[in-house]
């Protein structure tokens, strides 16, 4: 299968990395500057252009569009004319997701946005405790997703690039890219309250913390915080339910529960390699990439579909409107 990465950042230089450990020998490089495409050459020893058109005519099989996500939809719609199998990374901005959406349905190409944290070790440790009911029915949840900005790309400007923009700024990001797999485990969310604003000095335009509400349709009761000032990288929940509790940690790599009977009962987790200036493994980035590559070839059912991805994104539209009015959102 001969597979074109867009975009040749740090997510782009990611999916070529999982696509090389995942034995696919056909990789092409497509990003308009000059030195990501030098460096995704030099580093992975593959063909890059920095003409969409020529790296069009090589007829790609597939698509991995690693673009910052404003313009996810404009090299999703070039994938659907040319019927060109598709996967986007995390998603922010709604702008052409109803028409891709329409066009998807019309056509037998596959478009299949990410859901990364599925597929994590920990969220999946999280999944079979619950699965086999060991702390009783889940009450609610307490969950803080947090790390500095400048340190997301230490290598340059945080002021440059997608995150540092008020559309794509990077709590926005992040807020959906958590809820992709908390309602995934919990169900769906009957209203919503929120503040959001910028506390920190951070050189951007941006609300840089997020403090969330969360009703579930089946009565837990949540909070949620995303935040790009804390200092050292933070991603931890924990889940109350009748019989015990759940504490997961990813930076300590461990999902721990706790019942009265057995006391805590901890699972250190192996998320895979971690490559230099990132701080999670490319584990979940490996799996993902293998099932978008079992979707194209039919070995299974897509497991995320835009239609998933579009509510989601319309959750945080209601999260921003509470803010903004000061009234619980109630969704439908």
């Amino acid at each position: 299968m001969k597979i074109l990465v867009v975009g040749l950042g740090s997510m782009g230089k990611r999916r070529v990395r999982n696509l090389l450990y995942l034995k696919q020998e056909e990789i092409l490089g497509f990003d308009p500057r000059d030195d990501r495409c030098k460096e995704a050459s030099e580093k992975y020893n593959i063909k890059t252009f920095q003409d969409i058109s020529k790296a069009l005519d090589e007829k790609p099989d597939a698509m991995v569009i690693s673009t910052p996500p404003d313009l996810h939809m404009k090299y999703a719609k070039i994938a659907l004319e040319k019927r060109i199998h598709f996967f986007t990374e995390a998603s922010v901005v709604q702008d052409e997701m109803e028409e891709v959406i329409e066009l998807l349905q019309d056509s037998n190409t596959i478009g299949l946005p990410s859901c990364t944290m599925r597929y994590h070790p920990i969220v999946k440790k999280i999944r079979d405790i619950l699965g086999k009911n060991l702390i009783g029915k889940p009450l609610s949840f307490l969950y803080h997703s947090g790390q500095y900005l400048p340190d997301w790309h230490p290598w340059e400007d945080y002021r440059k690039f997608y995150v540092a923009k008020k559309e794509t700024g990077a709590c926005r990001e992040i807020v959906p890219f958590e809820l992709v797999w908390l309602i995934e485990l919990f169900g769906g969310i009957k209203t919503v309250s929120s503040r959001k604003a910028k506390v920190s000095d951070l050189d951007v335009n941006i609300d840089d913390i997020y403090n969330m509400l969360l009703e579930f349709k089946n009565g837990m009761q949540s909070t949620m915080t995303v935040d790009v000032i804390a200092r050292f990288p933070f991603r931890q929940i924990k889940i109350l339910g009748e019989k015990g509790v759940i504490l997961a940690d990813w930076s300590e790599k461990s999902v721990k529960f706790f019942t009265k009977d057995n006391g805590w009962i901890e699972n250190k987790i192996d998320d895979g390699k971690v490559e230099e200036n990132y701080i999670h493994g490319e584990g979940p980035y490996i799996e993902e990439m293998s099932t978008f590559l079992d979707s194209v070839k039919k070995k299974i059912v897509q497991p995320y579909t835009f239609k998933e991805d579009l509510q989601i994104l319309k959750i945080l539209e209601r999260i921003e409107k509470s803010s903004d009015s000061g009234i619980k959102e109630i969704l439908k």
